[in-house]
């Protein structure tokens, strides 16, 4: 039997899958940017920059439920199948 899913077809999770990897990134960026102060003698930055490092762990999170969606979509597709 064939698969029906087409190659450029979205599954169940891949939105969230790649908004968490932005938020993941952004994150990052900020993280780097928030602690090169710290190595370089500067003065440091606002709070306001620890709380946008953050979003490193949020985006992961949003990916992580993006990944449990498609594991979900593809159990009850499995399911679905071997009835």
């Amino acid at each position: 039997m064939r698969d029906k899913t087409q190659p450029n077809s979205a599954s169940a999770g891949d939105r969230l899958i790649r908004a968490g990897a932005v938020v993941f990134f952004v994150g990052a960026v900020a993280t780097v940017v928030t602690v090169a102060p710290l190595f370089l003698g500067a003065r440091p930055f606002p709070t306001y920059m620890f709380g946008l490092s953050m979003l490193m762990g949020v985006g992961f999170l949003i990916a992580a439920a993006g990944v449990l969606r498609s594991v979900a979509a593809g159990r009850r597709q499995a399911r679905g199948e071997s009835r």
